[in-house]
Formats: C-alpha cells, sequence, structure tokens
C-alpha cells in the first residue's frame, strides 16, 4: 500500500503500520487521520502545531487522545473504546500496545460505516420525522449531562468568537465586501443580545457542550443518532452556551436538509428542555455558526461566499407573528401547525407549542409517553394553558414567531391568544380544523407514538361541548387544509 499524503514524516512508519493493521488507507482531516479496518477505527491525531492547537509533542498527543476518550465516550461508550500506545519492539518493529518504548498514541473506537454519519443520511433524504426527534432528544440529553461552567463572562466570550472568526474570514480570503457590512451587523447583534447572554450565563446556560456539533460529528449507532468527536483541544471553544452548540447543527440542518428539518429538531429540542430563552440570541448564534462554515468552507478552496449571505440572512429575520390551530381531537392540528410553522419568522421558522407537550414536561416526561387520566383535571389544564400564552407572549417579545396548537374550545381561551398578539403588536391568525366525527375516530385509533392521549371516549366528550362563536378561519381537515392556510398567511403578509 502507498501511504495517502499530508501526514507528517514523523508519524510516517506508524501510519504505515496502522493502514496495515486496518487494510486500507486513512480519512484525513487536518488534524487526526483515522485508520478504518472491519472491527476497529484507530484514530491518530497529527504531530502539527497550528495556532488554535498543539498537537506537536507526543506527550500533547498522549493528553489530548486520552482527553478526547472522556469526553467522549459518555455520549457514545460503543464508539470510544481506549487509548492505546504503538510501541517498538526490541527488533524495531511496531506493535499495537507492548512494553516497548511508547512512539505514538491513537485512539481505537468502533468503525462507523460512511452511510451512518448523518450528513451522509441527510444527503440522501433519509432525515425521517422520527429520526430528526430522536437527534433533538439526543443534544437535549448531551447538554443536560454538561458539566456547567461559572464565572464566565458570556458577552465578552461571544466577542471574542465573533473576532476570532472574522479575523479566519479575512486569513482564508473571503472578500472585504462582504466581510465589512457583515461585521457590522454582527457588532449589532451582539450588543442586542448582551442583556440575553448575561441572564443565560447567570441561569447556568454556559457548559461544558460538545462545541464542533454539527452533522458530520453525529451518526447513527445501533440506530439512535449519537454525537461524538467532542471539541477536546480548546476549552473556551467548548465551554459555551448550550443555545450556541444547538445552533450549530441548526445551521448546518437548515443548509443540507431544509428549514422543516431544523425547525423540528428546535422544537423537539425545547419540548424537551424548555429553554424558551434559546430564542433570542438565536439569530446571532445562526450566523456566527454559518461565518464558521464560510471560512473553513473558504479555507478548503470551496466558495464560502454563499455562507457569508446565509450569515447575513440570519442577522436580519423577518418580524414575527402569531398563529393558532384548534380544534377537536383527530382534526390535525398538529400537523397543520407543524406544516406552517418553517415558513414563519426568524430561522428556522416558528416555536411550535402544543399544550400535550406541555403537560408531558409538567409531568417530566418525553412528549410520547402516556399519561393516567388524573393529568387531564380542570385545575392541571388551567395551569398547562397559563403557561403555553406566558411562553409565547415571551418566545413573541424576543421576536420569534409563535404557532400554538391546542383545543381552543374554550372562547376565552381564544380571545387571549388574539391579545397577546395585541398587546405586543404582532399579526395574529387563528384557524379552527373540522372533520366528521367517524374520519376523527379512525384517525385516533390510527395513533402511534404521539402525544395526545386522547381516546374515542375524550373524544365523543368533547364534541358535546360548545366552543362558542368561532371566528377563526374555519378550514375543512379531510382536505388539503395546509395548502388553504399558506394561502391564508400568504395573502395577509
Amino acid at each position: 500500500m502507498t501511504l495517502a499524503a499530508g501526514i507528517p514524516q514523523s508519524q510516517a512508519a506508524v501510519a504505515a503500520f496502522l493502514e496495515k493493521l486496518a487494510g486500507a488507507a486513512p480519512i484525513q482531516t487536518h488534524i487526526s487521520a483515522i485508520f478504518v479496518g472491519c472491527n476497529t477505527a484507530w484514530k491518530m491525531k497529527k504531530a502539527v502545531g497550528l495556532g488554535f492547537l498543539d498537537f506537536s509533542t507526543l506527550a500533547a498527543r498522549a493528553h489530548f487522545c486520552r482527553r478526547e476518550l472522556e469526553l467522549n465516550q459518555p455520549a457514545a461508550p460503543g464508539i470510544y473504546r481506549d487509548v492505546v500506545q504503538i510501541t517498538r519492539a526490541p527488533d524495531g518493529s511496531l506493535q499495537e500496545g507492548g512494553a516497548g518504548e511508547a512512539v505514538e498514541w491513537v485512539l481505537r473506537m468502533a468503525p462507523i460505516p460512511a452511510e451512518d454519519f448523518l450528513h451522509a443520511v441527510a444527503a440522501r433524504g433519509a432525515l425521517s420525522p422520527a429520526l430528526l426527534d430522536a437527534l433533538g432528544d439526543a443534544v437535549f440529553a448531551l447538554h443536560q449531562s454538561a458539566p456547567k461552567v461559572t464565572g464566565l463572562d458570556a458577552l465578552a466570550a461571544m466577542a471574542q468568537v465573533l473576532a476570532g472568526n472574522l479575523r479566519a474570514a479575512r486569513a482564508a480570503g473571503l472578500p472585504e465586501a462582504a466581510l465589512a457590512p457583515l461585521g457590522t451587523r454582527f457588532q449589532a447583534a451582539l450588543e442586542h443580545a448582551a442583556p440575553k447572554l448575561a441572564a443565560r450565563a447567570a441561569e447556568g446556560r454556559i457548559r461544558r457542550c460538545h462545541g464542533d456539533l454539527h452533522l458530520a460529528n453525529l451518526c447513527l449507532w445501533q440506530g439512535k443518532p449519537t454525537p461524538f468527536d467532542a471539541l477536546e483541544f480548546d476549552e473556551a471553544l467548548a465551554r459555551i452556551d448550550t443555545g450556541y452548540d444547538l445552533a450549530f447543527l441548526l445551521m448546518d440542518l437548515d443548509r443540507q436538509a431544509g428549514r422543516a428539518a431544523a425547525n423540528r429538531v428546535l422544537n423537539r429540542y425545547l419540548a424537551r428542555s424548555g429553554d424558551y430563552g434559546v430564542l433570542g440570541p438565536l439569530p446571532l448564534w445562526l450566523g456566527l455558526r454559518a461565518l464558521v462554515r464560510a471560512h473553513v468552507e473558504a479555507a478548503r478552496g470551496r466558495d464560502g461566499v454563499p455562507l457569508l449571505e446565509a450569515a447575513a440572512g440570519y442577522l436580519a429575520p423577518p418580524p414575527p407573528r402569531l398563529i393558532a390551530v384548534g380544534g377537536l381531537q383527530g382534526t390535525g392540528k398538529s400537523t397543520l401547525a407543524r406544516g406552517l410553522a418553517p415558513a414563519l419568522g426568524a430561522a428556522p421558522g416558528a416555536l411550535l407549542l402544543r399544550s400535550d407537550e406541555l403537560r408531558k414536561r409538567h409531568f417530566g416526561l418525553a412528549p410520547e409517553a402516556p399519561l393516567p387520566s388524573t393529568a387531564y383535571t380542570e385545575a392541571i389544564s388551567t395551569a398547562i394553558h397559563e403557561e403555553l400564552f406566558m411562553i409565547a407572549e415571551a418566545a413573541l417579545r424576543q421576536g420569534h414567531a409563535v404557532a400554538l396548537d391546542a383545543m381552543f374550545m374554550d372562547a376565552g381561551h381564544r380571545q387571549k391568544t388574539a391579545q397577546i398578539a395585541a398587546r405586543i403588536g404582532v399579526p395574529f391568525q387563528g384557524f379552527w380544523l373540522e372533520a366528521p366525527m367517524e374520519i376523527l375516530k379512525s384517525r385516533i385509533l390510527a395513533r402511534r407514538g404521539d402525544a395526545s392521549d386522547a381516546t374515542i371516549a375524550v373524544l365523543e366528550r368533547a364534541a358535546q361541548a360548545d366552543p362558542g362563536a368561532i371566528d377563526w378561519l374555519r378550514l375543512d381537515a379531510t382536505d388539503d387544509a395546509l395548502a388553504v392556510a399558506h394561502k391564508a398567511l400568504g395573502a395577509e403578509g
């Protein structure tokens, strides 16, 4: 075999040894070489010093191999196995392990099929709704277990991130004609977000995060989305707001899989975490992540200008608006609200607030977990609706569009929704879905893995209630309600 170019000469013998073990040439990045065999992958850090990292010494490579294992094994225990030394035997040959002199340290990992990396899954259009929900769950779990970081000046840290990435963009040769006005927009966005960043730091939202959470650093492992390759070489770049960590994934999804995919992951993450404060700084964070990707692409000899344009778009979001979808169980409220959300307001689309999901989180459960009938008392339902309206108003005041999904059988709830929009001064549109009872019953019987716990008996009781005068736009739930609703919103806009 011929060793691939890009390996430092000082590591050539080790690389040739690992290539022989793997039976294949390495997959390379600018800082690593991964030798993928049938049952094991060996990851060697290159002996390079690049300013932002220094792997030039054997001791440093040993340290960062162990650090990568420590950071990644909790979330991906089946992928990250151990760290092993490559040693030189008395006869001069190289061995994996052994008692001889250590000449290199490598991570041993499970091989991951190329088609199971999430950027490859996205490229073939295989990010299903269930997989996107699981992805939101995976990020939520990652952030929930991430250690909190205290004493960090969130505004100063974000300013350093911005300045560093603007320098990198210029060094990569991106056009100054685009970077100069973009830098001004970033500065304005940073100043606008400053109080929110400080408040989130005080809430404990700064954590030791993944740091590099894009699609290529997630894979399907045993059928589940699994993060790996967390940033190990720079604590400052990983001690960040969980929202900024999430933003890399959302930006990547928006660019590679479409806004609907990014919107679904955002809303799943928020349904699990309740961290609606991410919405205010999200335009800044999305723009920064697009800037990161722009200069990385440019440094690789690719066109980074479209990503600069994307960054500018994130920094200039459309104004917020409020929509609400009501009707009996089985009318397709969630389907309509989810279908409308990606096109509304700032990227990656509206916050989708489902009363069913709020109720599940109220009891500490995932959306699909069933609740007993005792969780549906009038007092609990009142509290859930109060929370729904409170979150909606807070999100709108942060500049983010909101889509509400609830029955809205109470005329007072419909009035309160309109009042919120009027108080803030944003457009409002309510939709009311209707369908024959036999269709609603068949839909309820067909439900699987849904946040709603409604049964036929619950539907029949609800149908007997008088919702009062309906002044929202009535839609036939058996027809193409989504097309009609889109048209109504387009005409209104």
